[in-house]
């Protein structure tokens, strides 16, 4: 590897720097030569650095045992908090609540919940606490979850376990949610996602269906989440109908078709 050149220059003779004026004080030799020379002549010039850079080899991306995918806004974990709205009608303007009526649990099945889900990621709709999508609902995480459960109005984290019920880790299947609503302070830490099945058989990580800033995304994630992890709880939809296979047995959470 060929060394770097370097052109030297001499500094002002009225240079206050440290060293000119000790030089100065001793009456070095060259000393005045020096301040006879333009200010400003100096260059440095590295003459192998383009060499030595191309020579360098790329530095391996940091292994953490997660797949490589774009991190998903969290929040509560320093970044910005994520807004929701509340309970509002479809198409109903953000910030007014619906009445308190009875509350209607239309039938869906697992199927139908995840295509729905699936239409928003493909369109990959904008996060906003308070714009509607074209099908009525409001573009938020819970509207997102109001919309795939198929319900009557735009739920928020507060109200879309009425909606459900427990259930364990271990009976998870697409079209379930795992639910963090923070009573204390709902913007910050209170999210909702889809449950789209385990991408593995170790089941520490599943494909997630969720509305997060930027836009909806479906991506492989950490279970129960990227953060807060103590706090995701599983929800089933009360509506949803047991999909069965030939011979009735009911369907696994893992490696169903199209999931």
């Amino acid at each position: 590897m060929t060394a770097p050149v370097f052109e030297e220059f001499d500094p002002a003779g009225d240079c206050d720097c440290p060293g000119c004026v000790q030089a100065r004080r001793l009456g070095e030799p060259g000393t005045r030569a020096l301040s006879r020379r333009p200010a400003v002549r100096g260059l440095v010039v590295v003459a192998a650095a383009s060499a030595v850079l191309g020579a360098a080899t790329p530095a391996a991306a940091l292994t953490t045992g997660r797949p490589a995918v774009q991190r998903p806004h969290v929040p509560g974990d320093g970044e910005p908090a994520t807004p929701q709205g509340t309970k509002t009608p479809l198409h109903g303007p953000g910030g007014r609540p619906t009445g308190s009526g009875p509350v209607r649990l239309p039938a869906t099945t697992r199927t139908a919940i995840i295509k729905r889900a699936k239409v928003w990621a493909a369109a990959q709709v904008p996060y906003s606490m308070s714009a509607y999508w074209s099908d009525g609902y409001r573009q938020d995480c819970s509207g997102y979850v109001s919309m795939a459960w198929g319900l009557g109005t735009n739920e928020w984290t507060g109200s879309l376990g009425q909606f459900g019920v427990k259930i364990t880790k271990k009976e998870l299947e697409p079209g379930d949610i795992l639910l963090y609503h923070n009573p204390d302070d709902p913007e910050r830490g209170s999210h909702v996602v889809i449950f789209g099945g385990w991408t593995d058989y170790t089941r520490t990580y599943y494909t997630v269906y969720e509305q997060t800033p930027p836009h909806t995304r479906r991506q492989a994630t950490p279970y129960p989440y990227w953060s807060h992890t103590d706090k995701y709880v599983p929800y089933r939809y009360k509506g949803v109908t047991p999909a069965t296979a030939a011979g009735g047995k009911t369907k696994a959470a893992y490696g169903v078709p199209g999931l």
